[in-house]
């Protein structure tokens, strides 16, 4: 039987005060880069552009960073990032950039044909019209890829964001992978298909979501259990959408917490450290 945990977000936010979501060396924070458009296109420049071509015919679209040192001789684990229901964007390919700083090969594949919205009525229609069995073939394609290549060892773990949030849980369902973070995601899922994963599944949820609610959140966690499968799940009092600066819903201490939290669940999963 699988592990099932579900923990309030007080518990380690005392200890994490002052502590900066960015790299190490006095640079800024992942967060004040997030927050500033133009701090998050030069990190995203540093990324590069890839592509492949799915079973259709279709091609699909990725920004690649590796760590320095990453080679065929010396090869690291891997994150898949998903975006949000904005599309790829800048922010993401941020986020990738730091994951990267962090000793992983890091890839922010595009489900949504390189469309970025920029309001929330654009983010809808795109969203909408994302075709799922599309979506998991990309998921799928991407992840063969990014564990084919030289710099990058089996070892990948999946996170996403809101859209992103439940695609991830998607891409791993559709294809073994050691470690997955759902942060708000769409996680209404039977046992049946769960059964399907491989590693074990990081949740980070608000107390205030009306979307993905406490509701889908204890369903997510019976059909887990009832799976066999290993959960954690952290409850944090915000609102959906919090770890993203660049909204107005975001909260710093819970945004820093819950990230935090992910590079732990990914070092211990994908690296094997503590």
């Amino acid at each position: 039987m699988g592990e099932i945990k579900q923990v309030g977000r007080r518990a380690l936010l005392k200890g994490m005060a002052g502590v900066a979501i960015g790299g190490a060396g006095g640079g800024a924070g992942l967060a004040a880069v997030l927050a500033d458009p133009k701090l998050a296109r030069a990190a995203a420049a540093g990324l590069e552009d890839v592509a492949l071509t799915l079973s259709d015919g279709t091609a699909v679209g990725a920004a690649l960073a590796l760590p320095e040192g990453a080679s065929a001789d010396t090869p690291v684990p891997s994150v898949v990032l998903i975006h949000e229901w904005w599309g790829l964007n800048d922010q993401i390919k941020a986020v990738a950039a730091e994951f990267a700083k962090q000793g992983y090969g890091a890839l922010a594949i595009d489900l949504m044909g390189g469309a970025v919205a920029t309001s929330p009525d654009q983010a809808r229609v795109q969203m909408q019209a994302v075709d799922p069995e599309t979506a998991s073939e990309t998921c799928t394609a991407w992840i063969d890829w990014m564990r084919g290549r030289d710099e990058t060892t089996e070892r990948l773990g999946t996170v996403g964001w809101c859209f992103g949030g439940g695609w991830s849980l998607n891409a791993s369902i559709a294809t073994p992978v050691q470690a997955t973070v759902v942060y708000y995601g769409r996680v209404n899922k039977p046992a049946s298909e769960l059964a399907g994963l491989a590693g074990p599944v990081l949740g980070h949820f608000a107390t205030q979501d009306r979307f993905i609610d406490k509701q889908m959140v204890g369903g997510f966690v019976d059909a887990m259990a009832e799976a066999g499968k290993a959960l954690t799940v952290y409850w944090y009092e915000a609102d959906h959408a919090f770890a993203n600066p660049t909204g107005a819903r975001y909260d710093e201490a819970d945004a820093k917490l819950a990230w935090q939290r992910t590079s732990s669940f990914f070092a211990q999963n994908l690296k094997g450290a503590g």
